[in-house]
Order: structure tokens, then C-alpha cells, then sequence
């Protein structure tokens, strides 16, 4: 199968991640193990690429990561996308995130306005809606830094730059 799409991925840091797996595995527990990419870590989307832009997101990924130290997002609250598919955890939107983001930002059309958020799972609607509960439970807003950002292709998965922030921003 040949690649679908690049995706700019801003990742979160170790403690954030041990957290969020704990949820998670709550979420595993309670027989909910969903339809998401295995194997990536917890992370906020920024961006998306056609696959012939992979210099062109490269270089905005390394660009960005260099203009950027870790940046703290508050993760305050869960939801769900239209549709119900998707269930996530969010932060709240700020100048620095903001910033990050527009930093990332590549002119190209979106398949979808920017909404910040960590998926937690996806699935049909009425499994999602089974789990709510289960991520309620779990849940208790925290500040996260976002740490790197990561390219990846997609279907199949195909990592292609983790970077870490450098900058000073």
C-alpha cells in the first residue's frame, strides 16, 4: 500500500506518556483497546502533508524544533470529535501552543481545522461512548511539555525525523 500522508506531530515528554498509558491501560482493562496507529507516543497533531512534500515538511520540522524549548500545555479536559469516533484528552490553547503551532504551520490546505488534542482511543461511535466513563474516572487535568516533534508517513507507518526542541522561544 503506498503512503497516504505525512503527519508533524508535536510529542509529549516521559512523564506525560507514563501517564497517559496509564489511562490508557484503564482503558485496555475495561476491553477498549481501539482502532488508533499502535507503537506512537501520546502526541498533539500540528500538521499534515501530501507525501510529495516530504522535504518541504522536513524542513519546516527542523525549523520549528529549532525555535522552540519544551513548552508546557495544560491538559485540562476530554472529548470527543463529531461523529464520535474519536475520544481525546486537550489542552488549553495559549499563545506558546498557539505559537508552536503556526511555527509548524505550512500554508498547504488542511483536511481539517487545527483542534489540539492526545487521542485516547478510536472506534464506532457506541464504543466510544462506552469508554467516556472509563477515561472520566481516570482523568485529572495536568501540565505536559511537549518536548520533540515527529515526522511520521502514513499507511504503513514510516518514521521519519524526531526532533527534539532546541530554541529558546
Amino acid at each position: 500500500m503506498a503512503e497516504q500522508f505525512l503527519t508533524l506531530m508535536a510529542d509529549l515528554d516521559d512523564p506525560s506518556q507514563e501517564l497517559l498509558s496509564c489511562w490508557y491501560e484503564a482503558l485496555r482493562k475495561a476491553g477498549f483497546t481501539g482502532t488508533q496507529t499502535p507503537g506512537l507516543p501520546f502526541h498533539i497533531s500540528m500538521e499534515v502533508f501530501p507525501t510529495d512534500r516530504e522535504e518541504q515538511a522536513l524542513e519546516l520540522t527542523r525549523k520549528a524544533a529549532g525555535m522552540f524549548a519544551p513548552v508546557p500545555v495544560h491538559i485540562s479536559h476530554i472529548g470527543m470529535f463529531a461523529g464520535g469516533k474519536v475520544l481525546f484528552c486537550a489542552p488549553e490553547r495559549d499563545d506558546l501552543l498557539n505559537a508552536l503551532h503556526a511555527a509548524c504551520e505550512s500554508g498547504l490546505p488542511q483536511p481539517h481545522p487545527w483542534t489540539p488534542h492526545v487521542t485516547m482511543l478510536i472506534d464506532a461511535p457506541e464504543t466510544v461512548r462506552a469508554a467516556l466513563p472509563v477515561l472520566i474516572n481516570s482523568f485529572t487535568p495536568f501540565t505536559a511539555k511537549i518536548v520533540r516533534l515527529h515526522l511520521c508517513a502514513f499507511w504503513p507507518t514510516r518514521e521519519i525525523a524526531d526532533i527534539e526542541l532546541t530554541g529558546d522561544r
